[in-house]
C-alpha cells in the first residue's frame, strides 16, 4: 500500500501508544508499515514532525468534537455552558489516545493549527462573555493547561497504594478533610466541578457590556 502521511500518522501514533514519546522512532513507525525508514522522510522529515503531525490531529479532532458539542446546546446557553462543552470534549478527545495529553502538551507550542484553532475559539468565548483583553489569553491558557494536566494524571501508570486496618484509620483521623472530600467524586464529576471553578473565577473579570 502507497505511504501518505495520513498512513505515517496513524501508525505513529501506534508505536506511541505502545512505547511512549521515548520509544517512538521513525525506524518502529517505518517496521509498523513494513517499510524502509528511508521512505518515510519523503513525507514526514523526522521524529519531531511526526509528533507534532500527531498532535495536530487530536487537536482537530477534539475542535471538530467541540464544534458538534456547540452545535448542539440551547439557543440560549451561556458562555460557562459554552466553555464547559468545548473543555469536556476536549478532554474525551485527548483520552481516546494512549498519550494523548502527552502530544496534546506541547502543540500549541509548535504552532499546531488544531490547538490554535481550540485556543482561538476559547479567547472568541470569553470575548464574548466580556472577560477583559488583559486576562483572556491567560484565562484561555489556563483553561486548555486545567484540562491537559488532568488526563496526564488519568493517563498516568503511577502504581495506586491500598491502606487497610489501623493503617487507613490513622491517615483518616490525620487528614479527615482531604480524604472525604477526595474519595466520593468520580473522575467526570470532579472535571466538571474544577472547570465550573474556573468559570466562577473568570465570571468575578467580566465587563458588562462585552467589548
Amino acid at each position: 500500500m502507497k505511504l501518505t502521511v495520513e498512513r505515517i500518522i496513524d501508525a505513529g501514533m501506534a508505536v506511541f501508544a505502545e512505547t511512549g514519546y521515548h520509544g517512538l522512532s521513525m525506524r518502529r513507525v517505518a517496521q509498523r508499515l513494513d517499510a524502509q525508514a528511508g521512505s518515510l522522510y519523503y513525507h514526514v522529515p523526522n521524529k519531531n514532525a511526526l509528533v507534532q503531525l500527531m498532535a495536530d490531529r487530536v487537536a482537530r479532532q477534539a475542535y471538530d468534537a467541540g464544534t458538534t458539542a456547540l452545535d448542539a446546546l440551547a439557543p440560549g446557553a451561556d458562555w460557562q455552558q459554552r466553555i464547559e462543552v468545548q473543555l469536556v470534549t476536549l478532554r474525551h478527545s485527548i483520552r481516546r489516545h494512549a498519550g494523548g495529553a502527552v502530544m496534546f502538551a506541547d502543540s500549541p507550542k509548535v504552532l499546531s493549527p488544531g490547538a490554535l484553532s481550540l485556543m482561538e475559539r476559547l479567547l472568541h468565548t470569553l470575548r464574548e462573555a466580556g472577560v477583559p483583553a488583559a486576562h483572556r489569553g491567560v484565562g484561555a491558557d489556563t483553561l486548555l493547561s486545567h484540562v491537559t494536566g488532568f488526563v496526564l494524571q488519568e493517563q498516568g501508570q503511577s502504581p495506586t497504594g491500598t491502606v487497610s486496618g489501623d493503617g487507613a484509620t490513622a491517615l483518616r483521623e490525620r487528614f479527615p478533610m482531604t480524604l472525604a472530600e477526595t474519595g466520593t467524586l468520580t473522575q467526570d464529576e470532579k472535571f466538571i466541578r474544577s472547570v465550573r471553578l474556573l468559570c466562577a473565577g473568570l465570571d468575578t473579570l467580566v465587563e458588562s457590556p462585552p467589548e
